[in-house]
């Protein structure tokens, strides 16, 4: 019999598999074809026929895929977010100092810094090559072995680190140890020969790239009875793993099932494959002239019938800071899924889709938890807001607990994913009418 801490254990394969969004996409589309799932493309004309299961990529990092079913149930769609904050390596990021080989690094979102020092950093990502004809070429690259450093500063020469706290300066104190410099090498082209050799081209095949500086540590289990989990980009992978995990064991149904899983939520979702972009409402629109939807009135009572769940973590209550939380809406790890409620919307979550949610979760029998933010300090977001403002869809945020968010290991619970996993199954099943 499959068990929550299996659930958590493929959680954690996922997540070591798919260090950066390319991966994560990729592993999803890998799991959809093993499923049965047809890969479209944005450029074809799409031929969708009654119960067909298909997905659509774009940029390699953000996908949608769908179960049709039929317009009069409207839609249940899963929105989660693919990226996670960290370190990316600038386009001309090689130089030498010190005598060493270093990378200049930009900071995507909002990471811990302090937390990817002294830690071995790999290289992932993908990198663009041209051919003799001239066309271009995706590759995904993992080196799958430490590679750089982020070194802290001895304490005998920072004094003051315990007391105020580990921080680096953005521009001169991040970039990373690649390695000692070869003399009469110039820093650039040792970069090009590592990359060209692990993709065995030729260094001046090599166009561009989307890098990351990624922890090689595995995800594991803690705890005395190892009731925890720990990884990196638990935010939020374990959201789109969940939402995958609840389409493919869910049966088709009379509602149209979605899984929308975004790049760039992390730095405010405003590109073309981003959640403020185009990408689910252009699939929305191709998916509703399929279930015979043509006009803006039939598309638009399509919407009216649909429910989406943004599905992103959420801040679990920490012992060692309990002043930071909301004294009567704090959560905790392995407490069940959490309804995510902000009156400044924030959060999406109305009344309405808190009385569903909650009843959702009482359907599987799985308990649910409600987070409301300090009044005294900034709430953060989701795709949430956005894609309810987008699509003019009722939309409910919520989220696993978690610990850590952010940071290059987070914490969370071993028996909360599987508890998602439920609760988004039995919505992919549900065809109720929500009023108000």
């Amino acid at each position: 019999m499959r068990t929550s801490r299996d659930a958590a254990g493929e959680l954690l394969a996922f997540i070591d598999a798919s260090p950066t969004p390319w991966h994560a996409c990729h592993s999803v589309e890998n799991r959809l074809k093993q499923a049965g799932f047809q890969r479209l493309e944005e450029t074809d004309d799409w031929r969708l026929m009654p119960g067909m299961s298909a997905y659509v990529v774009r940029d390699g990092s953000s996908i949608v895929a769908f179960r049709l079913g039929e317009p009069s149930q409207g839609m249940r769609i899963v929105g989660a977010h693919t990226d996670s904050p960290g370190l990316r390596i600038k386009p001309q990021g090689a130089f030498a100092r010190a005598g060493l080989l270093n990378l200049g690094v930009e900071i995507y979102g909002g990471p811990i810094l302090a937390t990817f020092a002294d830690r071995d950093l790999k290289l992932a990502g993908r990198v663009l090559t041209s051919d003799s004809a001239g066309s271009f070429k995706s590759h995904l690259i993992d080196f799958k072995r430490p590679l750089l450093r982020l070194p802290n500063l001895a304490i005998h020469l920072n004094r003051d680190v315990n007391e105020q706290g580990l921080r680096f300066d953005a521009q001169e104190e991040l970039p990373l140890v690649l390695g000692s410099i070869a003399e009469q090498v110039p820093a650039e082209q040792e970069l090009y020969r590592l990359l060209a050799d692990a993709l065995q081209v030729e260094p001046e095949a090599i166009l561009s790239w989307d890098l990351a500086a990624v922890d090689v540590q595995p995800g594991a289990f803690f705890g005395k009875d190892e009731e925890f989990i720990a990884a990196g980009r638990l935010d939020n992978l374990a959201s789109c793993h969940a939402g995958l995990e609840a389409l493919l064991n869910s049966e088709p149904q009379a509602a149209t099932q979605v899984l929308a899983l975004f790049d760039h939520e992390e730095v405010g979702s405003e590109s073309y494959k981003g959640a403020d972009g185009t990408f689910l409402q252009d699939t929305i629109v191709r998916i509703a002239a399929a279930l015979g939807c043509e006009s803006a009135s039939d598309r638009r009572r399509l919407a009216a019938r649909s429910v989406l769940v943004s599905a992103d973590m959420a801040h679990a209550v920490h012992p060692g800071f309990m002043r930071y939380y909301e004294p009567q809406h704090s959560v905790r790890l392995n407490g069940g899924p959490v309804i995510k409620i902000n009156a400044k919307q924030r959060y999406a979550t109305d009344a309405v889709g808190e009385a569903y949610f909650g009843w959702l979760c009482r359907e599987v029998e799985v308990p649910h938890q409600k987070y409301v933010h300090r009044n005294n300090l900034p709430c953060g977001s989701t795709i949430g807001p956005i894609s309810a403002a987008r699509l003019g869809i009722r939309t409910i945020d919520v989220g696993n607990p978690m610990w850590a968010m952010h940071s290059a290991r987070e914490s969370a619970g071993t028996h909360d994913h599987d508890m998602m996993i439920r609760v988004l199954t039995r919505f992919y099943g549900d065809t109720t009418q929500l009023q108000g």
